[in-house]
């Protein structure tokens, strides 16, 4: 290893908001609108109603009716305190780890979301499954549920929990990101939605679609405009609204449905704002709204519920996803992409540039990497970070856990924009192709650093 001072550290692994990027004077503002109208701070710094704060549900669905298409219902939103505290939320109440068989997540994952899954019960029966170039792999999804289902029967057809009369359990969990996926990038084709959503409702499944980069998209080396000029392919319909445009299934007399769709305020405002929404059927939000935890303290998030609300109907936020975030996201995705440009893809590195097949539209906060030639990213990642003081995040990090062997990513790296200096990106991809220069040049000398623990940097979002 060099001898010579380590530079900078450079973080591309952290998927966390830009300090530019948090809307403070928007919250401030906010906040003080709120906690000066007795009629709005009171219910505010109450224990709020267990759907959420109403205000805030009937902005919401004012404001995604009118992006997505469909007709406004508060009915079908429930507040949540973010997507990470309300997928805990779905799982209690809409599984139960005797009944329900296993849960499916695309991989490369959010590997985050695999100590929830755990927590609830599910160690050692999360599931991977592929995607390709236009999402997920239903195929390959339907042939292993198939299998699955062959080989329990009814072997589980026991329960723990007594759903009572407002939820119910679901035989299958199904997890993704069909909008600028977490890692990958990628955005669902139409077609692989609907499909998707046919296949659950055969197989009695769930689908929770981690939908918080639906409104942080833009066009590839195009102009910005605002959402109501946007093509038909960065307004793709979400699960839950192609669900209920289904109808309600012959199996599901109670009309829960089959997906739901779960929202954050985090990538847009700032995650310390600690609230969302799960939009699905009226009857799955109201049975969500019934989870043990909200119906004694009350929906989560009252006070920052209230803000948003302000924010919502005053069109403020949405003037500031288009003015500030999405331009400078835009900005930091291109800077990353030309120096992906310059010092990667003369090395042998292949990357997506569009999100949706056959679009020229991208989004989010990631962008992935696969590495040619058989180089391993793990050693890529640990020479990175021993000598260039860059932090990238190998491929295995985004395996499901517990199902590694079945799709393995020793191939790719994820790096993310949202978070490091501008000038930063560009120098840690640079860096990152100094690295990789070497790694080739001589792979024996760094191959046993691949089995180094690497716990510091897996826990960034």
């Amino acid at each position: 290893m060099s001898s010579r001072p380590l530079p900078k550290l450079i973080n591309l692994v952290r998927g966390w908001p830009a300090p530019s990027l948090l809307a403070s004077d928007l919250l401030s503002s906010a906040a003080q609108r709120v906690l000066s109208d007795p009629a709005i701070l009171v219910p505010a710094l109450q224990y709020g109603p267990d759907p959420g704060y109403q205000p805030l549900r009937e902005s919401l669905a004012q404001w995604l009716g009118r992006h997505y298409g469909v007709k406004p219902d508060a009915e079908r939103i429930c507040i949540s305190g973010g997507a990470s505290q309300n997928l805990a939320c779905i799982l209690q109440s809409f599984t139960d780890p005797a009944f329900t068989r296993a849960v499916w997540m695309v991989a490369p994952c959010y590997h985050l979301a695999c100590d929830i899954f755990k927590d609830s019960g599910f160690e050692g029966r999360l599931r991977a499954f592929p995607e390709d170039e236009e999402g997920v792999d239903l195929e390959a999804l339907e042939e292993s549920i198939r299998k699955l289902e062959e080989e329990q029967g009814k072997a589980r057809d026991t329960t723990y929990k007594n759903p009572g009369k407002f939820r119910k359990h679901y035989r299958h969990v199904i997890y993704v990101v069909p909008t600028c996926a977490n890692p990958s990038g990628k955005t669902m084709s139409l077609a692989r939605r609907t499909g998707l959503v046919k296949l659950a409702r055969k197989y009695d499944a769930l689908i929770v679609c981690d939908d918080v980069y639906d409104c942080l998209q833009w066009p590839v080396g195009g102009d910005l405009r605002p959402p109501s000029e946007w093509p038909p392919e960065m307004k793709l319909p979400r699960l839950c609204d192609i669900d209920l445009a289904m109808g309600q299934a012959k199996d599901d007399p109670r009309g829960f449905g089959y997906a739901a769709s779960n929202g954050s305020f985090s990538k847009m405002v700032g995650p310390g704002i600690r609230t969302g929404w799960v939009e699905g059927s009226p009857a799955f939000a109201f049975g969500l709204a019934q989870t043990g935890s909200t119906k004694s303290g009350g929906s989560p998030s009252q006070l920052c519920a209230a803000m948003m609300a302000q924010l919502i109907a005053s069109g403020e936020l949405e003037n500031y996803l288009e003015k500030t975030v999405r331009p400078a996201l835009q900005k930091r995705h291109m800077l990353m992409m030309d120096a992906i440009y310059k010092y990667l893809l003369p090395l042998g590195v292949s990357v997506r540039e569009s999100g949706l097949l056959g679009a020229k539209i991208y989004g989010g906060y990631f962008v992935w990497l696969t590495l040619n030639g058989g180089v391993s990213a793990r050693v890529v990642a640990d020479k990175a970070l021993r000598e260039e003081n860059l932090i990238v995040g190998s491929g295995d990090m985004f395996q499901v856990h517990g199902d590694e062997e079945r799709l393995s990513f020793d191939n790719a790296i994820r790096l993310t924009y949202s978070w490091e200096l501008e000038e930063d990106i560009v120098e840690g991809v640079r860096r990152l192709g100094d690295v990789l220069r070497k790694v080739k040049e001589n792979p024996a000398d760094w191959e046993q650093s691949a089995h180094r623990e690497r716990d510091d940097v897996i826990n960034f979002k």
